[in-house]
């Protein structure tokens, strides 16, 4: 009789390569933002990786993988580099979705990835978040300018306090997206692939119009808001210039110099909550 051996495990590598390329991307079909994400947290453990156990990340293995090494990187995170426990959970989730992945390939490493996988989520306080009164908000608006920039910075901050819009859901508007006859609203493309129909107030269709009227050259698969090199605006460009409208709002309310205000402060808006609320109940119903 043949004597059967058991199958090879597979390479650290090898499983490092099929997360990304075929699990992430063809079987679970994540977006973009999310995969980069999950390639920095791989990225950023597999240098600390190198560094501590003096090992080439070709010659890793998961036995390698322990939850005092796992311990360590999250210390790293947080102490060297300065990030947010928030940052530290998201590295740490992207690292379980690997370790979850490679339990399936490699049986043999069942009791080794089990250890790994103990390790827990680290709780945090949630600050409470602020939200601006009318005034305040109309400040940070102010009226819009005579150059390009002005304009665009103006009708970025409108849409925002319309629509209650996270930062992607906005850069990702493009010139289509916007409905300006009967019922003008705008498709938004969310967290998630979650799409939702958002109502314009009339006075930003007619901002709208003008940027359109102005920028002709925008066809409809265009960003609306593009930047200078008329790509769509990135999250830093966005909180770049909110903190400019800001520092100019500070000069008529003073309140606002001691305050941090971000994108996701004007979300949180009444107005935009109460908007965002209506929103879902229709489409509820329809």
């Amino acid at each position: 009789m043949s004597e059967i051996t058991a199958p090879r495990p597979v390479s650290f590598a090898s499983l490092v390569q099929q997360f990304f390329t075929e699990y992430l991307v063809t079987q679970r079909a994540l977006s973009p933002r999310t995969i980069a994400s999950y390639r920095d947290a791989m990225l950023l453990f597999l240098d600390f990786a190198r560094k501590r156990l003096g090992k080439m990340p070709t010659a890793l293995n998961l036995a390698d993988i322990e939850p005092d090494l796992i311990l360590a990187f999250l210390d790293h995170l947080e102490q060297e580099r300065h990030n947010s426990v928030r940052s530290r959970n998201l590295r740490l989730t992207a690292l379980r979705a690997f370790l979850k992945f490679a339990a399936r390939r490699d049986v043999s490493s069942f009791y080794v990835i089990e250890q790994a996988l103990g390790v827990p989520m680290k709780r945090f306080e949630r600050p409470i978040l602020g939200f601006l009164s009318r005034e305040e908000m109309l400040a940070v608006l102010g009226q819009p300018g005579d150059t390009w920039t002005s304009q665009r910075d103006h009708l970025l901050l409108a849409m925002l306090y319309n629509t209650g819009a996270r930062v992607s859901e906005i850069i990702g508007v493009k010139v289509g997206d916007v409905v300006m006859e009967e019922s003008p609203c705008v498709h938004l493309r969310g967290k998630g692939r979650k799409q939702r129909t958002t109502p314009l107030w009339k006075n930003t269709i007619q901002e709208i119009r003008a940027w359109l009227v102005s920028n002709p050259t925008l066809r409809a698969d265009a960003a609306l808001l593009p930047n200078r090199d008329g790509h769509a605006m990135t999250r830093c460009n966005v909180t770049q210039r909110l903190n400019i409208s800001v520092v100019r709002a500070a000069k008529v309310h003073s309140s606002l110099a001691k305050r941090s205000i971000s994108p996701h402060t004007i979300r949180h808006n009444p107005e935009c909550r109460v908007r965002f609320r209506s929103i879902v109940i229709i489409h509820d119903f329809q």
